[in-house]
Protein backbone atom coordinates (compact mmCIF):
# COMPACT_ATOMS: atom_id res chain seq x y z
CA UNK A 1 0.00 0.00 0.00
CA UNK A 2 1.74 3.51 -1.01
CA UNK A 3 2.47 5.84 1.84
CA UNK A 4 0.27 8.87 2.37
CA UNK A 5 1.67 12.15 1.12
CA UNK A 6 1.88 14.59 2.94
CA UNK A 7 -0.76 16.72 0.51
CA UNK A 8 -2.64 14.23 0.56
CA UNK A 9 -2.68 13.92 4.67
CA UNK A 10 -4.44 17.50 4.45
CA UNK A 11 -6.74 16.58 2.09
CA UNK A 12 -8.24 13.68 4.34
CA UNK A 13 -8.29 15.71 7.18
CA UNK A 14 -10.55 18.12 5.76
CA UNK A 15 -13.52 15.30 5.04
CA UNK A 16 -15.70 14.39 7.60
CA UNK A 17 -16.91 10.92 6.62
CA UNK A 18 -19.95 10.96 8.74
CA UNK A 19 -21.08 14.95 7.17
CA UNK A 20 -23.39 14.67 4.72
CA UNK A 21 -22.37 18.38 2.65
CA UNK A 22 -24.40 20.32 0.19
CA UNK A 23 -23.79 20.24 -3.30
CA UNK A 24 -22.15 23.42 -3.23
CA UNK A 25 -19.93 22.42 -0.55
CA UNK A 26 -19.02 19.23 -2.38
CA UNK A 27 -17.79 20.78 -5.24
CA UNK A 28 -15.30 22.96 -3.14
CA UNK A 29 -13.71 19.94 -1.03
CA UNK A 30 -13.58 17.93 -3.73
CA UNK A 31 -11.19 20.97 -5.39
CA UNK A 32 -9.34 21.02 -2.48
CA UNK A 33 -8.97 17.34 -1.56
CA UNK A 34 -7.60 16.98 -5.17
CA UNK A 35 -3.72 17.33 -5.51
CA UNK A 36 -2.72 15.29 -8.59
CA UNK A 37 -1.18 16.72 -11.36
CA UNK A 38 -3.20 16.11 -14.39
CA UNK A 39 -7.11 17.96 -14.84
CA UNK A 40 -9.40 15.13 -12.88
CA UNK A 41 -12.35 14.17 -13.93
CA UNK A 42 -15.37 15.00 -11.42
CA UNK A 43 -17.20 11.79 -11.02
CA UNK A 44 -21.06 11.47 -9.24
CA UNK A 45 -22.30 8.45 -8.23
CA UNK A 46 -26.06 8.34 -7.33
CA UNK A 47 -27.59 5.15 -5.39
CA UNK A 48 -31.55 4.10 -6.20
CA UNK A 49 -33.45 2.54 -4.97
CA UNK A 50 -34.67 0.74 -8.11
CA UNK A 51 -34.62 -2.70 -9.20
CA UNK A 52 -32.94 -2.62 -12.48
CA UNK A 53 -33.47 -5.76 -13.72
CA UNK A 54 -37.42 -5.05 -13.63
CA UNK A 55 -38.29 -3.17 -16.98
CA UNK A 56 -40.71 -0.45 -15.19
CA UNK A 57 -37.68 0.26 -12.99
CA UNK A 58 -34.75 0.99 -15.94
CA UNK A 59 -33.84 4.47 -14.91
CA UNK A 60 -31.98 6.09 -18.24
CA UNK A 61 -31.90 9.25 -20.02
CA UNK A 62 -29.61 12.16 -21.35
CA UNK A 63 -28.69 15.43 -20.06
CA UNK A 64 -26.72 18.27 -21.30
CA UNK A 65 -24.54 19.53 -18.62
CA UNK A 66 -24.83 23.32 -18.43
CA UNK A 67 -20.55 23.64 -18.62
CA UNK A 68 -19.91 20.81 -20.33
CA UNK A 69 -17.93 17.70 -18.90
CA UNK A 70 -14.59 19.09 -20.21
CA UNK A 71 -13.63 15.93 -21.88
CA UNK A 72 -12.59 16.55 -25.39
CA UNK A 73 -15.51 14.23 -27.03
CA UNK A 74 -14.77 12.03 -30.54
CA UNK A 75 -17.92 11.73 -32.41
CA UNK A 76 -18.31 9.37 -35.39
CA UNK A 77 -21.45 9.88 -37.53
CA UNK A 78 -22.07 6.77 -40.05
CA UNK A 79 -24.45 8.37 -42.47
CA UNK A 80 -25.50 8.70 -46.28
CA UNK A 81 -23.09 10.89 -48.42
CA UNK A 82 -25.76 13.53 -48.48
CA UNK A 83 -25.23 14.17 -44.49
CA UNK A 84 -21.36 14.23 -44.70
CA UNK A 85 -21.19 17.69 -44.98
CA UNK A 86 -23.50 18.35 -42.24
CA UNK A 87 -21.87 16.07 -39.92
CA UNK A 88 -18.35 17.80 -40.93
CA UNK A 89 -19.56 21.44 -40.34
CA UNK A 90 -21.09 20.55 -36.99
CA UNK A 91 -17.74 18.85 -35.62
CA UNK A 92 -18.20 15.06 -36.01
CA UNK A 93 -14.70 13.77 -35.73
CA UNK A 94 -15.05 10.70 -37.92
CA UNK A 95 -18.00 10.91 -41.03
CA UNK A 96 -18.33 7.72 -43.19
CA UNK A 97 -20.39 4.60 -43.72
CA UNK A 98 -19.25 1.72 -45.42
CA UNK A 99 -15.68 2.00 -44.29
CA UNK A 100 -15.73 2.56 -40.54
CA UNK A 101 -18.08 -0.19 -40.07
CA UNK A 102 -15.69 -2.17 -41.64
CA UNK A 103 -13.19 -1.04 -39.02
CA UNK A 104 -15.70 -1.43 -36.49
CA UNK A 105 -16.00 -5.09 -37.40
CA UNK A 106 -12.43 -5.83 -36.82
CA UNK A 107 -12.64 -3.97 -33.31
CA UNK A 108 -12.03 -0.46 -33.89
CA UNK A 109 -13.45 1.43 -31.69
CA UNK A 110 -11.76 4.77 -31.11
CA UNK A 111 -14.81 6.92 -30.69
CA UNK A 112 -16.49 8.09 -27.67
CA UNK A 113 -20.12 8.90 -29.25
CA UNK A 114 -21.62 6.91 -32.65
CA UNK A 115 -24.37 9.65 -34.00
CA UNK A 116 -26.10 7.81 -37.02
CA UNK A 117 -29.45 7.86 -39.00
CA UNK A 118 -32.79 5.72 -39.14
CA UNK A 119 -31.92 4.50 -42.77
CA UNK A 120 -29.01 3.01 -42.41
CA UNK A 121 -29.46 1.21 -39.05
CA UNK A 122 -29.73 -2.25 -40.58
CA UNK A 123 -26.47 -2.12 -41.76
CA UNK A 124 -25.00 -0.62 -37.65
CA UNK A 125 -27.26 -3.27 -35.94
CA UNK A 126 -24.65 -6.13 -37.24
CA UNK A 127 -21.83 -4.36 -34.89
CA UNK A 128 -24.01 -4.68 -31.67
CA UNK A 129 -21.23 -7.64 -30.67
CA UNK A 130 -18.71 -4.90 -30.46
CA UNK A 131 -20.56 -1.80 -29.78
CA UNK A 132 -22.93 -3.02 -27.23
CA UNK A 133 -20.85 -4.25 -24.53
CA UNK A 134 -18.68 -0.97 -25.12
CA UNK A 135 -21.76 1.13 -24.91
CA UNK A 136 -21.77 2.46 -27.91
CA UNK A 137 -24.48 1.33 -29.81
CA UNK A 138 -26.60 4.24 -31.02
CA UNK A 139 -29.68 4.64 -29.75
CA UNK A 140 -33.20 6.59 -30.65
CA UNK A 141 -33.89 7.57 -27.19
CA UNK A 142 -30.42 9.08 -26.61
CA UNK A 143 -31.01 11.07 -29.50
CA UNK A 144 -27.86 9.12 -31.47
CA UNK A 145 -30.07 7.91 -34.04
CA UNK A 146 -31.72 10.86 -35.44
CA UNK A 147 -32.13 12.39 -39.66
CA UNK A 148 -30.79 15.72 -37.61
CA UNK A 149 -27.60 15.08 -37.70
CA UNK A 150 -25.32 17.96 -37.23
CA UNK A 151 -27.51 19.23 -33.91
CA UNK A 152 -26.77 15.81 -32.43
CA UNK A 153 -23.50 16.09 -33.06
CA UNK A 154 -23.29 19.46 -31.52
CA UNK A 155 -25.43 18.77 -28.26
CA UNK A 156 -22.64 15.48 -27.86
CA UNK A 157 -19.93 18.09 -28.15
CA UNK A 158 -21.87 20.67 -25.88
CA UNK A 159 -21.79 18.31 -23.15
CA UNK A 160 -24.72 15.93 -24.02
CA UNK A 161 -24.64 12.87 -22.33
CA UNK A 162 -26.48 9.41 -21.90
CA UNK A 163 -26.60 7.43 -18.89
CA UNK A 164 -28.27 4.45 -17.23
CA UNK A 165 -28.51 2.80 -13.81
CA UNK A 166 -26.24 -0.55 -14.04
CA UNK A 167 -27.19 -3.35 -12.20
CA UNK A 168 -26.51 -2.29 -8.77
CA UNK A 169 -28.60 0.18 -8.91
CA UNK A 170 -25.98 3.02 -9.56
CA UNK A 171 -25.87 5.65 -12.03
CA UNK A 172 -22.27 6.44 -12.63
CA UNK A 173 -20.82 9.84 -14.84
CA UNK A 174 -18.55 12.69 -15.30
CA UNK A 175 -19.55 15.88 -14.75
CA UNK A 176 -16.82 17.95 -15.38
CA UNK A 177 -12.89 18.74 -14.44
CA UNK A 178 -11.76 19.87 -11.30
CA UNK A 179 -10.12 22.60 -13.30
CA UNK A 180 -13.93 23.98 -13.23
CA UNK A 181 -14.84 26.47 -10.75
CA UNK A 182 -16.61 25.02 -7.69
CA UNK A 183 -20.04 26.77 -8.55
CA UNK A 184 -19.70 25.40 -12.48
CA UNK A 185 -19.21 21.56 -10.95
CA UNK A 186 -22.20 22.34 -8.97
CA UNK A 187 -24.61 23.80 -11.67
CA UNK A 188 -23.91 20.78 -13.24
CA UNK A 189 -24.10 18.12 -10.81
CA UNK A 190 -27.61 20.07 -9.78
CA UNK A 191 -28.94 19.43 -13.40
CA UNK A 192 -27.75 15.80 -13.94
CA UNK A 193 -29.32 14.81 -10.23
CA UNK A 194 -32.73 17.02 -11.04
CA UNK A 195 -32.66 14.87 -14.68
CA UNK A 196 -32.94 11.62 -12.43
CA UNK A 197 -35.57 12.84 -10.06
CA UNK A 198 -37.36 13.24 -13.46
CA UNK A 199 -37.38 9.96 -14.28
CA UNK A 200 -38.35 8.27 -11.16
CA UNK A 201 -40.20 5.28 -12.52
CA UNK A 202 -43.74 5.04 -11.08
CA UNK A 203 -43.32 1.64 -9.73
CA UNK A 204 -40.57 2.38 -7.40
CA UNK A 205 -41.48 2.18 -4.18
CA UNK A 206 -39.76 3.47 -1.02
CA UNK A 207 -36.97 6.03 -1.00
CA UNK A 208 -35.71 6.72 -4.52
CA UNK A 209 -32.09 8.51 -4.17
CA UNK A 210 -30.63 6.55 -1.29
CA UNK A 211 -27.07 8.18 -1.79
CA UNK A 212 -25.04 10.51 -3.59
CA UNK A 213 -21.32 10.98 -3.54
CA UNK A 214 -18.99 13.61 -5.58
CA UNK A 215 -15.20 12.53 -6.34
CA UNK A 216 -12.54 13.35 -8.08
CA UNK A 217 -9.97 10.79 -10.18
CA UNK A 218 -7.44 10.83 -7.51
CA UNK A 219 -9.93 11.79 -4.37
CA UNK A 220 -11.84 10.24 -1.96
CA UNK A 221 -15.85 10.20 -1.97
CA UNK A 222 -18.07 13.21 -0.33
CA UNK A 223 -21.17 12.93 0.55
CA UNK A 224 -24.48 14.80 -0.84
CA UNK A 225 -27.15 15.62 1.21
CA UNK A 226 -29.66 14.27 -0.88
CA UNK A 227 -32.31 16.97 0.79
CA UNK A 228 -30.47 19.61 0.05
CA UNK A 229 -30.31 19.21 -3.76
CA UNK A 230 -32.21 22.60 -4.20
CA UNK A 231 -30.13 24.70 -1.38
Amino acid sequence: MSKLTKNRKLALEKLDKDQQYTVSEAAELVKEMTTSKFDASIDIDVRLGVDPRKANQMVRGVVTLPHGTGKDVKVLVLCTPEKEDEAKEAGADYVGLDDYIEKIEKGWTDMDVIVTMPPVMAKIGKLGRVLGPRGLMPNPKSGTVTMEIGKAVKDVKMGKIDFKVDKYGIVHTSIGKVSFTAEKITENAREFINTILKLKPTSAKGTYIKSIYLSSTMSPGVKLDPKAIEE
